[in-house]
């Protein structure tokens, strides 16, 4: 055959052969379609999401779509992520499961992944920030439902070993980014030669729970951060506190761990690039984030005891080994008091209750009928004298004014009412302003008046006010004297 296929190479460079040589041509064309078309991105992958109710699953993977999507599945929600090949030109799809934060929807774990799919598939746990005291028992409890249901699966031991296996290997075949040149991809290839067994051993504490898929720890709402630190007094020893003990559960998955937040979009986008290239093999050329607090990034391979222990260092009140728990408590719970809303009532109402209220008091005693009747309203023990003269020490002019005697004749009473009246005028005339003034003091300025030559007419006046005194004076016995408190008054 070779002979034969010697002459026919010649032969097919004859310019007399040029449409065989033309289908030749075509012949490689579509050879190279179909060698094309057999590397395509394949089809079937999955993400399994795991994770507490409100720690953000349904947002983080929306916002890895480009999309707005509120609302919240129940039980085992389906979404999928675009996945596409600039390099090949290639589109395809990939599957999202995310299992509900309610340990009850477990079982539907069954028709996310099988024994057939699981090879295919990515796990991803995903922890809130914002709740740092959930984190590691959140963690422990997915990755145990998880471990569960992969048991029950129906695999062979020797294939789950073959898994298993390529998840060491890929771990201890890591290499730093910048060791890789622009066009290679993330992951060193053997060169001839090369003895495997350089390849460094497994510490004590790591992959010792080995699931045999990839792995990825993704801590949402990292934005909380700075609210930890004003609300609850975070310090940076709580949160490497926290990274560490992360990344130490990291190390018994083979895991990822990737700090994000969807609402200020810090580290998506590299999110994105690693899922894709720990499904799809993409080239990924980052390298490990672990100085700002907020944005850490350790890709799977990278991590050890000794980077871990970088971060105990920092530690000064707590050591690296004590709980998690005792040292990350959840804070006390506010009761938030609802001040009780007060409802005006109707005005009418109002004074319709309070008109049935002053009517069931007992009437309230006159000022007069509770002081003692032998004590003026100064307290001291009234002079004795004459009944219808007033006190020298009353406060104003209308304290000199008499109440007249009920047991008095009517034109007596009437008057000693008009005699009182007019001189309590001729006090307030007479007497200097702001000043305490009385009959007898009114009537010694009227008459120094008098003397002086002042208007006859307030004389005569006065004149008749001292005859009606005087006869009101020779009515009054002493069985109708008034009282001190009527006089008071």
């Amino acid at each position: 055959m070779a002979p034969v296929l010697e002459k026919q190479l010649p032969g097919a460079a004859d310019n007399n052969n040029e449409e065989e040589e033309g289908q030749d041509l075509w012949t490689a064309i579509l050879s190279e379609v179909s060698t094309t078309s057999s590397s395509k991105l394949p089809s079937g992958k999955n993400i399994l999401l795991f994770g507490e109710d409100g720690s953000g699953k349904t947002a983080l993977i929306a916002k890895l779509q480009g999309a707005d999507h509120n609302k919240r599945g129940r039980g085992l929600e389906y979404m999928y992520l675009n996945v596409h090949d600039e390099d090949r030109d290639d589109l395809t799809r990939c599957n999202v499961w995310i299992l509900d934060g309610d340990l009850y929807h477990k079982g539907l774990l069954k028709f996310a992944v099988s024994a057939q799919s699981l090879p295919d598939s990515l796990a991803v746990f995903v922890a809130d920030m914002s709740r740092p005291w959930t984190i590691m028992e959140s963690l422990k409890k997915w990755a145990g439902v998880l471990r569960d249901h992969v048991d029950k699966l129906k695999i062979s031991p020797e294939d789950m070993r073959e898994m298993e296996q390529k998840m060491v290997k890929a771990f201890q075949e890591y290499t730093e980014p910048e060791d890789a040149g622009p066009t290679s991809p993330l992951r060193r290839a053997p060169t001839a030669g090369e003895d495997e067994a350089v390849v460094l051993p497994l510490g004590d504490n790591t992959l010792t729970h080995n699931l045999g898929i990839p792995v990825l720890i993704v801590c949402t709402k990292c934005d909380a951060v700075s609210t930890l630190e004003k609300e609850h007094d975070y310090r940076d020893e709580h949160f490497d506190f926290i990274q560490s003990h992360i990344r130490q559960f990291c190390l018994q998955y083979g895991a990822g761990l990737i700090y994000t937040s969807v609402k200020e979009e810090k580290n998506m986008d590299l999110l994105y690039k690693y899922i894709v290239h720990k499904m799809y093999e993409f080239q990924f050329t980052t390298a490990a984030l672990v100085v700002e607090k907020d944005a850490v990034f350790i890709p799977s391979g990278w991590d050890n005891e000794k980077k871990i222990g970088i971060l105990h260092e920092n530690l000064s009140t707590v050591r690296p080994d004590d709980s998690f728990e005792d040292f990350i408590t959840k804070p006390p719970v506010r009761k938030l008091v609802h001040e009780k809303e007060i409802n005006a009532e109707d005005e009418q109402v109002f004074l319709m209750k309070q008109q049935s209220l002053l009517s069931k008091q007992p009437a309230t005693p006159t000022r007069g009928a509770t002081e003692s009747p032998g004590r003026t309203a100064s307290g001291s023990p009234r002079p004795a004298g004459r009944a219808g003269q007033p006190s020298t020490t009353s406060s104003s002019p209308m304290a000199a004014v008499k109440k007249p005697d009920p047991n008095m004749k009517a034109g007596a009473a009437n008057e000693g009412v008009l005699a009182n009246f007019f001189n309590s005028l001729l006090s307030k005339k007479t007497g200097a302003p702001g000043s305490p003034g009385n009959v007898a003091a009114g009537a010694g300025v009227q008459g120094s008046a008098k003397k002086t030559g002042q208007n006859p007419g307030l004389t005569d006046v006065q004149a008749e006010l001292d005859r009606m005194t005087r006869k009101q004076d020779s009515g009054v016995s002493p069985n109708n004297m008034p009282t001190p408190a009527e006089n008071e008054a």
